[in-house]
């Protein structure tokens, strides 16, 4: 027959262990037991212990435990080990006992020597090594499906790793066919209509992440993604940055010996990548790691923009060509010190450097005059970060219940940004104008933080924990006028820009989770934190502050795999560095934008109500109501000015883009999504979110929004054959109302066939998106104080692509959990 190792690893097998091997072996022992004796009375002695892979240490669930008297095989009690591999059995007699465990495709165990006694009533085993009954490990791959949505109780877990569509692309392609979230055309991502969303990759935050997370999500490779946690509603033990919730992108790993990885290549009209994932596995020492080198192809943006302001009209159209590269890699080591100890490092970097180069022709109209002017324009951007972290993990019991856990993070930013700009007249070969800035932003960030988990029963635990959070941005932007004389850029000392911004915050939360009975489960937290803030120039507006996180949740499990969740959360957005940067860019002189280093952070409470059933076969239907309310909404505000003097610079007829702290906000709103499995071969996956977002507005007095908004998403995968399977995609947001204005809907899909090579170990790859539509159309109006901007967009968003992936090295197995960011069952 050929050989199955570690077959139990694989959750098909685990499946049919759970579903008919484990209960009959239970059954055949207590009807053997019946024929044999009596039923032992009941006693007060308690055996516990997990079950575990002898070779992986990885804990086996659904295996088939029987706890029988010493010298006989009678069965005193029995029962199947849960998702961790644990088992209790209770209600013993007095005495010794041996255990024995059953296991598809390992060898039956049997554990003798356990001694109950009437002053020490309770025992344990500690960790059951089976081994696997294969005599010998040959290349093999198994395979086994897992359904795509799982209910924890303060988290959704998404598995992803098999996305047919996406598997070519970037963590964003990914983000977008998530339930509760939604991705926009520029990549910013939303969850459950909140655009302030934290972005965590293992459990990690990072800088980058923070200052520019749409440019950092287009670094990770889709193929290197597992799983997707989705916490709208965090609680005690994190970060209370992010009023939208948390997002952490679990990326894969492997537990099998040896060494073995992937290779992945992707060729297409818009984008194009490669990637070398490497594995390798020995003793107790495990190494991952992963280089990806990706390239955007130049694609050209149409736009058109008019502006009227009094009696000055100003009209726009121009090109835009956009081209990105990039460069990212990691690598990761886990030491299993011994049996209770493990340490941890990890190191990533990025590069990922921009080229956007316009053309715009220029007509401004006052009154009668009709002045044409032609502006080229080109803005350089290089995002370098660098990631590294260590950390350290202790367990105080056989279970791994007991934990404690001290972690270091570090972080490095290098962002450069830079523009070019000259404007000419019409009938002009030579420029009558022209600057050129450069912005160089240095940003480090590090974090401290210990957490202890205790379980004081099976049905209660504590955790707690500090953390201290050290962050500083440096800024020097300088600005150059150009010398018509000289036709050069001269350095222009009175726009020199020095931005220093410190923050640190320091933390400490305890929360307490109880498992009241069969049915109830609680979570309650108290988190506290205090921001401490300076930055060059500050006036007193950036003041130290305190806030205290409360957070709260609790689920009901009901007959028929129902579940039903109730939670509450406060979080605050503290401004990023990018938003606080005074630096001013005037790639278009008439349209310059600016950091706001006086931004106050926003704050906001969560209330949320959520329902989940599943069925068999993988389909399931989830339903959440939510309310939002924040203070101090952070939003992007325009001014207009007639005359505006930076340094010794008068801008005329001028608009200025800025975050400003808008007022109040309250979304309420529901998310409906479900996954049909028709068949084993058809599965269809939809999710709506439909929600109201009232504004009420400090900047303009009585100044409110009021507006109706909604997300559709839809997937349909389809398995032609065991080897070959498709895919369909639809993406749809309305049009979005903010304080002064509407900003555009967007439509978007895609298509996608897969066919797998040479047993699964190779796959080849056909992508399309909007195929039928070169160009997406994003309109934009706004209306503000004495002024009034229409605006149209066609952004390119057609593309096809292939992509080819090939699996190499010895055994891969799914493992029956991730490591995320907790397990809260």
């Amino acid at each position: 027959m050929g050989i199955i190792p570690h077959l139990a690893s694989a959750y098909f097998y685990r499946y049919i262990h759970m579903k008919y091997i484990a209960p009959l072996v239970l059954l055949i022992s207590f009807y053997h037991t019946s024929l044999a004796q009596q039923p032992t009375a009941g006693g007060p002695g308690k055996i516990t212990g997990r079950v575990v892979d002898s070779a992986t240490k990885e804990a086996l669930g659904y295996a088939a435990v029987a706890i029988m008297p010493r010298g006989t095989t009678n069965i005193a009690g029995g029962v199947i080990t849960d998702d961790n591999g644990r088992f209790t059995v209770e209600n013993l007699p007095v005495g010794e006992y041996k255990v024995k465990v059953d296991f598809l495709g390992y060898k039956a165990k049997v554990v003798e020597g356990i001694t109950l006694t009437a002053a020490k009533p309770a025992a344990t085993t500690g960790d059951i090594k089976v081994a696997s009954n294969s005599s010998s490990m040959k290349e093999v791959t198994l395979t086994g499906s897992r359904n795509f949505m799982e209910n924890k109780l303060d988290k959704f877990v998404y598995n992803v790793e098999k996305d047919v569509t996406s598997q070519g692309g970037m963590a964003t392609d990914v983000l977008k066919k998530l339930p509760q979230v939604s991705v926009d055309i520029n990549g910013n991502v939303e969850l459950l209509g909140t655009g302030n969303v934290r972005v965590f990759v293992n459990g990690k935050a990072s800088s980058q992440f923070d200052n520019n997370l749409a440019e950092a999500l287009q670094t990770i490779p889709a193929n290197q993604i597992k799983a997707i946690e989705v916490i709208t509603s965090p609680g005690a033990q994190y970060d209370a940055q992010g009023t939208g919730g948390i997002i952490n992108i679990v990326l894969k790993d492997n537990k099998s010996q040896g060494v073995n990885g992937n290779v992945s290549a992707t060729v297409g009209t818009r984008q194009e990548n490669a990637t070398l994932n490497l594995h390798a596995h020995k003793g107790n020492v495990d190494l991952n790691g992963y280089i990806q080198r990706s390239y955007t192809i130049k694609s050209s943006t149409l736009s058109s923009q008019t502006r009227i302001a009094g009696a000055d009209t100003l009209k726009q159209t121009g090109t835009g060509d956009f081209q990105r590269k990039s460069v990212t890699g990691s690598l990761g080591m886990e030491w299993a010190i011994n049996k209770h100890s493990t340490l941890t490092a990890g190191v990533s970097m990025s590069e990922a450097p921009h080229l956007n180069s316009n053309f715009t022709d220029q007509h401004s109209i006052t009154g009668t005059q009709d002045t044409l002017t032609l502006r080229n324009a080109i803005n350089n951007a290089d995002y370098k970060s660098i990631d590294w972290n260590v950390g350290y993990r202790k367990y105080f019991d056989t279970a791994n219940q007991h934990i404690l856990e001290l972690n270091y993070q570090g972080s490095a930013d290098v962002d450069y940004t830079n523009y070019l700009q000259s404007n000419r007249y019409g009938t002009s070969s030579q420029p009558y104008s022209g600057s050129h800035g450069d912005d160089n932003r240095n940003i480090g960030y590090h974090v401290l933080s210990v957490d202890y988990t205790r379980p004081f029963s099976k049905d209660v635990t504590l955790n707690t924990g500090a953390r201290a959070t050290f962050s500083n941005t440096n800024t020097l932007a300088t600005h150059y006028l150009l010398n018509l004389n000289t036709d050069q850029y001269d350095y222009d000392a009175s726009q020199l820009d020095k931005f220093t911004y410190t923050r640190d915050v320091y933390a400490a939360y305890a929360s307490i989770t109880v498992k009241l009975g069969e049915h109830y489960s609680f979570k309650a937290g108290l988190r506290d934190e205090y921001t401490y803030t300076t930055f060059v120039g500050d006036s007193g507006k950036s003041p130290s502050y305190n806030t205290w996180i409360p957070s709260g949740v609790i689920s009901r499990k009901m007959k028929g795999n129902q579940t039903l969740k109730l939670s509450y959360s406060r979080r605050i957005q503290r401004p990023w560095p990018g938003d606080l940067d005074p630096f001013i860019n005037a790639a278009d002189p008439t349209s310059l934008s600016s950091g706001n280093p006086y931004l106050l952070p926003e704050k906001v409470h969560n209330v949320e109500l959520s329902y989940m059933k599943s069925f068999e076969k993988g389909s399931s239907i989830f339903v959440s109501l939510y309310m939002r309310y924040s203070t101090e909404d952070m939003q992007s505000y325009i001014t207009y000015y007639d005359s505006l003097q930076v340094g010794n610079n008068i801008y005329r007829n001028v608009s200025v883009s800025t975050d400003k702290n808008a007022g109040t906000q309250q979304v309420t709103g529901i998310n409906t999504s479900g996954t049909l499995s028709l068949s084993q071969k058809l599965e269809l996956r939809c999710n709506v979110t439909v929600f109201n977002k009232y504004i009420q507005s400090n900047l303009v007095a009585g100044a409110t929004s009021n507006t109706f908004n909604y997300r559709i998403n839809g997937n349909a995968t389809y398995q032609f054959t065991k080897t070959l399977a498709g895919e369909f995609f639809g993406n749809f947001r309305s049009a979005q109302t903010e304080i002064q204005g509407k900003f555009p809907s967007w439509t978007s899909y895609s298509f996608a066939m897969r066919q797998y090579l040479w047993n699964k170990k190779g796959s080849i790859a056909f992508t399309t998106n909007n195929p039928f539509n070169k160009y997406t159309d994003q309109a934009t109006n706004v209306t503000g104080t004495n002024f009034t901007l229409t605006s149209d967009r066609k952004v390119p968003n057609q593309s096809f692509g292939i992509n080819f992936s090939y699996r190499f090295g010895k055994i891969e197995y799914k493992e029956t959990r991730h490591e995320g960011m907790g397990e809260n069952e």
